[in-house]
């Protein structure tokens, strides 16, 4: 039955009856309750009910339908047949007429959202293949039943609106989703994000086809709602709002980007469905911030249709496979036609070179290439050998158009923005017929460059021909900040334009726009980025910053060596992903260079891992080469980092000889996430082989009881070194816990071992044993979620008794509780207990447990830091906590109580603990119910030690903005207190810099 059948709809049908038929409602409704043998309402409830009670009593006690199968024959009786009737049209109509109206839309007024030269190659009849794929898309696969996410990601043009469209356009036909959605509503981030303000009611209401929506009708069943969210990156937001701003009201008006974000992160109506699309570095970005349940990453074109592409447009098949040849053999060119509308660009510039009678190759030399020869051939006549001084004029007009809106991060335009820079109304019809701008297609009388990196080009180019100082518009600015945005990914629409920047100076680039343009280019462009990069290297700050891989292809784009070895000899540190063959090309070109690096940090996902066709797997492996080379080429690399990473046997012998040679000998070695498809034994026989490594981290890479047997081995010989072990994650079993207790009585250097996230338990004895053994020298022992049961306390109590070297234990993500923790307290609060840090996060501990904490922090002076966040402490546990910290005795220098239920009531513990102690400098509060009075207390204490530095842990984004204001004043009021969010808590610059905080 649909989902009409409400309260709110027989309350809007009650209303509709006068005194008098209202009154004959009730009383033909108690005769109908004894007619049909229905079960009974009493009569005094119906008496004095009003027309919304009574709606309410009769969804009370009949089901929906039947509760209208009555309503529907007491109209009869009343001579309101006309309510009858139009209820039922409006039951059964409702998701009709959406789906009517919707299917017009997608077939008439949608066509000029896909008004480009590829339309009719792209627009092929669906497949069933495709239906069924989009059917798959909301099917769940988990048993947890919860509304579906879905992410679809892919580079701008890739296609990714139009298997919208056509997915919206099956479901109008009835042919997906029938008893899955009731109704889907299509929201353009680019379009919604022009009304600044609106509810969700109102974003509904404009998709539907007459000006007043059912809203009650479509909200009565959230669950059979989906809402679609096109082009995320046009939303220009990062989805970390305070929860205190989202909204959760679907008729209350706020900033749009603040309604959607509620949305996307399930504050309002959470039970319906999502679906979402986004360039692949905006989901990148955001991908962890957005719960999904299904992300599918879109190829666009394969190759077959590439080469269909060239064959449709050159009527010639021979010069259609000479030009698709240049093009294949041009693996970052060939990549950029995935994209349809680009694979045109192409394939037109090519043949625009053939028919002109000039060599297509330099066309395809780099991605840069391509684009000046088709942009500069466009605007000059086929008739013409050089450009008009119109055609000159317009370049610059659009350059600096396209520059104003890389800073505004505007990709539409109005006539009046083409005006301001240059370009008039007589202009815009021969832009539109040589198709570098396009009519936009969310908005009338605005313009879109043909592709956001046609935009980018243009911006670009405008660098090269004029100053930034030059601009009408204040917003653009200089070369050097348009770089290090582009090198830290600071705007995530930025995909190539710096690319283009350093693309255009390569000498045949140079010469194209200087013929263009008639003067010879500044060369003062190029020592400004020079000095750039320069500025990087030596910042290590900015090192972190900068993606290797956007500088890796910016260096490519130049193809320039004697540059591309001084960058890389500015660089002491590099880290990317290789995502295709492209990536590692690029990678490989720029890392041959290399002779300096200290840390090297790489993940090659999937692209090593299967034998390929001999050609293309000999390609993979030169260049491959070429990146490995960089181990022995810089004698300085003491951080090798591999992870996320599948090597085929092929590949891994290439990175095992590169490893084995004398010169390569990193201090610290992480193989996280990484599978071997050879022999492993090579692997642990080059770890033996390295008499320098200090830090080994396997984390996330599964090993075998052979594989730690092997591992074993060689951290038991003598010669080895190793000082930190880290495998967490590595799915161990209580049997390799004898092989890791061996090590922990044989090595003499091993003081820290992390084996956290391993099902270990009875496999904790074994351990246990070797840590109470006098030989073992372990400083730090990690063995949170490892699934420790109740008889393991017993051991790591022993532990904390007889172990006279260890100073840190984490247990967190454990079952500890109240009693265990009570097990553990005993040899801790001896006078003699050397521990000096106890991770305690989620075990289950409460408020009772604090007593036993407070004896710890009394006797025991040598713990500097106590870690027990996602706790059940309360307000209650803090001050038992409080009490004992405030004692003379107690040297605690670092207090975690993220997310331990607190609220304002504990804040005048803390402060007078502030007050009171002389250590203690740090304590983590995020997660928790503070508001601004509680804070003004704990910074008011802080300010009474002003020759301290203390540092809040406060998730910012917890709080409104009036209070975020606060805490900044109060951060820059008082010089020793640092605020920290918990975004830099992760972060690996804030760990490498506070190690011991949190």
């Amino acid at each position: 039955m649909a989902s009409f059948f409400s309260d709110y709809g027989l309350m809007w049908y009650l209303e509709e009856l006068n005194k008098k038929e209202f009154m004959k409602f009730k009383e033909l409704l108690k005769e109908d309750i004894v007619q049909c043998g229905l079960k009974q309402i009493p009569w005094t409830e119906v008496k004095k009910a009003s027309r919304e009670d009574l709606a309410n009593l009769l969804v009370k006690y009949y089901e929906e339908k039947k509760a209208w199968d009555v309503t529907f024959r007491i109209f009869q009786k009343i001579n309101r047949k006309d309510l009858s009737e139009r209820a039922a049209r409006e039951i059964a109509g409702y998701t009709k007429l959406y789906q009517a109206h919707l299917k017009k839309k997608l077939t008439q007024d949608w066509s000029r959202k896909f008004d480009f030269p590829i339309q009719d190659f792209v627009k092929q009849k669906v497949s069933q293949d495709e239906y069924s794929q989009f059917e798959h898309l909301f099917i769940s696969k988990a048993a947890e039943k919860k509304p579906h996410t879905v992410i679809l990601k892919g580079m701008a043009g890739i296609g990714k609106t139009l298997t919208l469209a056509r997915l919206m356009l099956a479901w109008s036909e009835g042919l997906i989703f029938q008893n899955k959605f009731s109704y889907i509503f299509y929201f353009c981030c680019q379009e919604v994000t022009q009304l600044k303000t609106a509810s969700l009611t109102e974003l509904m209401s404009r998709e539907w086809p007459s000006p007043s929506a059912p809203i009650m009708e479509i909200i009565s069943q959230p669950e059979k709602l989906l809402f679609i969210i096109d082009s995320l990156e046009r939303l220009n937001c990062d989805l970390t709002e305070p929860e205190l701003e989202l909204c959760d009201n679907w008729i209350e008006k706020r900033p749009v980007h603040i309604l959607l974000s509620s949305l996307l992160r399930r504050k309002i109506l959470p039970e319906s469905s999502l679906l979402i699309t986004g360039t692949l570095e905006t989901l990148d970005k955001l991908e962890d911030r957005i719960d999904y349940t299904e992300m599918k990453a879109m190829l666009g074109f394969d190759e077959s249709s590439r080469r269909m592409c060239f064959r449709d447009l050159f009527p010639d098949k021979n010069r259609a496979q000479e030009a698709f040849r240049l093009v294949r053999e041009n693996e970052q060119v060939f990549t950029l036609c995935q994209v349809p509308l680009l694979c045109w660009v192409l394939a037109t510039c090519l043949k625009n070179e053939i028919d002109k009678g000039r060599d297509p190759a330099p066309a395809c030399r780099r991605t840069t290439s391509m684009y000046t020869t088709y942009i500069l051939n466009l605007l000059i006549p086929k008739s013409a050998r050089s450009p008009s001084k119109k055609s000159q004029d317009l370049l610059q007009g659009l350059c600096s158009l396209a520059a104003e809106g890389m800073w505004t991060d505007r990709f539409a335009f109005s006539e009046e923005d083409l005006r301001k820079n240059g370009i008039v109304s007589s202009d815009i019809p021969m832009l539109l017929n040589i198709k570098i701008f396009l009519k936009s297609r969310d908005f009338r009388n605005f313009y879109t460059f043909l592709h956001p990196s046609v935009q980018e080009f243009c911006a670009a180019v405008f660098y090269l021909v004029r100053n930034h100082t030059d601009h009408p518009s204040k917003d653009v600015r200089c070369i050097e900040t348009f770089l290090f945005t582009f090198l830290k990914k600071v705007n995530v629409q930025w995909i190539l334009g710096g690319c283009f920047i350093f693309g255009l100076l390569h000498q045949s680039e140079q010469e194209k726009l200087e013929a263009f343009f008639g003067y010879q280019l500044s060369q003062e462009v190029k020592q400004k980025l020079y000095r750039c990069l320069e500025t990087v290297s030596a910042n290590e700050d900015l090192q972190e910053q900068v993606d290797s891989m956007k500088l890796f292809y910016c260096l490519f784009e130049m193809d320039d060596e004697a540059f591309a070895v001084q960058v890389m000899n500015f660089l002491q540190q590099v880290k990317f992903v290789v995502k295709d063959f492209s990536d590692l090309m690029v990678a490989a070109y720029c890392l041959k260079y290399c002779s300096t690096l200290k840390k090297l940090s790489f993940s090659m996902q999937d692209v090593l891992q299967f034998e390929q066709e001999h050609s293309y797997m000999e390609k993979l492996l030169i260049c491959w080469q070429d990146v490995c080379s960089t181990l022995v080429s810089s004698e300085q690399v003491q951080e090798l980092q591999v992870k996320d990473t599948n090597l085929g046997e092929s590949a891994f012998l290439v990175l095992y000889n590169h490893l084995k040679h004398p010169s390569c000998t990193p201090q610290i070695l992480e193989v996280n996430n990484v599978s071997f498809l050879c022999n492993n034994y090579m692997f642990f026989e080059l770890l033996a082989q390295n008499r320098n490594l200090r830090y080994l981290n396997l984390s996330l890479t599964t090993l075998s009881h052979s594989d730690v047997k092997l591992l074993c081995e060689v951290l038991n010989r003598e010669e080895c070194n190793v000082e930190k072990l880290l495998v967490a994650g590595c799915q161990l079993s209580p049997e390799d816990c004898k092989l890791l207790a061996s090590v922990l009585t044989n090595s003499k250097t091993l003081d820290h071992l992390n084996i956290a996230s391993n099902s270990l338990d009875k496999g904790v004895s074994s351990l246990c044993k070797a840590l109470c053994h006098p030989d073992c020298v372990l400083k730090y022992l990690v063995l949170a979620n490892c699934s420790l049961s109740e008889q393991c306390w017993d051991y790591l109590s022993d532990v904390l008794k007889q172990n006279k070297t260890l100073e840190h234990l984490d247990i967190s993500s454990n079952d500890l509780k109240d009693e265990g923790l009570k097990v553990l307290c005993k040899p801790l609060s001896l006078p003699n207990s050397i521990l000096q840090t106890l991770h305690l996060r989620r075990c289950l501990i409460t408020a009772s447990s604090c007593q036993d904490l407070s004896e710890v922090l009394s006797n025991n002076q040598n713990l500097k830091s106590l870690q027990i966040s996602n706790n059940k402490i309360e307000d209650a546990g803090v001050k038992v906590l409080c009490d004992a910290i405030k004692q003379p005795s107690c040297h605690l220098e670092i207090l975690g109580l993220q997310a331990c239920e607190l609220s304002d009531a504990c804040c005048e513990d803390l402060a007078s603990t502030f007050t009171h102690s002389q250590t203690l400098r740090a304590v983590d509060l995020a997660e928790n119910a503070l508001n601004r009075s509680g804070l003004a207390m704990l910074c008011e204490a802080l300010q009474q030690h002003r020759n301290i530095e203390r540092i809040l842990g406060l998730r910012i984004t917890d709080f409104d903005k009036e209070t975020q204001k606060f805490l900044i004043a109060e951060e820059e009021k008082n010089p020793y207190l640092i605020i920290i969010s918990e975004e830099e808590v992760k972060s690996d610059h804030f760990r490498r810099r506070n190690m011991d905080v949190f």
